[in-house]
């Protein structure tokens, strides 16, 4: 679950950036004066459009690393009656997942405007639904069902951290970068800057389902992941790679999440989960935008 976004990536100049005020390699939330920047965009530039929003992203590259049989994902979220929702189900049946949206007309579709100058981009996101999250979050822990959490924008710690709490009790396994779980301790008081600390005391947060220990699983961009099991906390190095190869990074977290979740669903060891997720990573930072090639070539 997750907000189903239409990225709507396109190759800009600096002014376009300024005229809006906005930083390279950013993500704020949309305001009332960046209205009439998506239309600007569409109009000037030359546009792509994508399935977006960071769950759709993972469940995109979770379908893509599993191949057959399709629909192994299902994803919901809410959409506007307009051309962006019609174009988002369109790429979402492209990409084999089973996206339920719900359709209404009081709001529009969301989108992500992704402004790439050079390797860097400025994105938008908005929030989510609690109720909602809160009654799937609930419903896995009294079935022992897995439910996982990523704190994808640095925003959302801050902003949204009464929401974000009373999630925690029900996450088994939480994602995020290096960025957020600085951000996550910050506003939890953890006092602590080490990264293999804040994994551990993010593991022992409180949980109602004593069944499953949670696990913490941090990326670090080109250092290693690092991720929690049992009392230790272990890092794994990600795939070396040419930084004349990288072509662009947005979705990188995404796609490290779905190769992780594509291998979890088949019960599969923890430490292949993360070689599956740092594979799929490795792939999506070589295409733009959020799209791979054909097939993965994952062993």
């Amino acid at each position: 679950m997750g907000n189903p976004l239409l990225d709507i990536c396109a190759v800009v100049d600096k002014d376009f950036l300024d005229k809006y005020g906005l930083k390279p390699n950013d993500q704020i939330l949309a305001e009332d004066k960046h209205k009439e920047m998506f239309e600007e965009m569409v109009k000037k530039f030359k546009v792509e459009y994508h399935a977006g929003g960071a769950t759709q992203n993972s469940v995109k590259v979770a379908q893509w690393m599993i191949q057959k049989p399709h629909k192994v994902a299902t994803f919901f979220g809410c959409i506007g009656k307009d051309r962006f929702g019609e174009i988002l189900k369109e790429k979402a049946e492209e990409s084999y997942v089973d996206a339920h949206y719900y359709e209404q007309s009081e709001e529009p579709t969301g989108t992500c405007a992704a402004c790439i100058t050079g390797d860097n981009r400025s994105g938008f996101f908005l929030t989510v639904s609690l109720e909602s999250i809160l009654k799937v979050a609930k419903h896995a822990s009294d079935n022992n069902k897995i439910f996982s959490l990523n704190l994808s924008a640095p925003f959302i710690c801050q902003a949204f951290k009464e929401s974000l709490m009373k999630v925690m009790p029900y996450v088994d396994i939480l994602f995020g970068n290096e960025t957020e779980a600085a951000t996550f301790a910050r506003e939890q008081g953890f006092e602590t800057k080490d990264i293999e600390e804040i994994a551990k005391k993010a593991q022992n947060l409180p949980k109602v389902n004593k069944k499953r220990q949670r696990i913490a699983v941090f990326t670090q961009g080109k250092e290693g992941t690092v991720m929690t099991k049992g009392d230790k906390v272990e890092t794994f190095p990600v795939i070396q790679t040419d930084q004349s190869d990288i072509v662009d990074t947005n979705g990188a977290g995404d796609a490290f999440v779905g190769g992780f979740l594509s291998e979890l669903v088949q019960d599969k060891s923890l430490e292949q989960c993360i070689r599956a997720g740092h594979y799929a990573a490795n792939v999506i930072i070589r295409q733009a935008g959020c799209t791979f090639p054909e097939k993965p070539d994952f062993h």
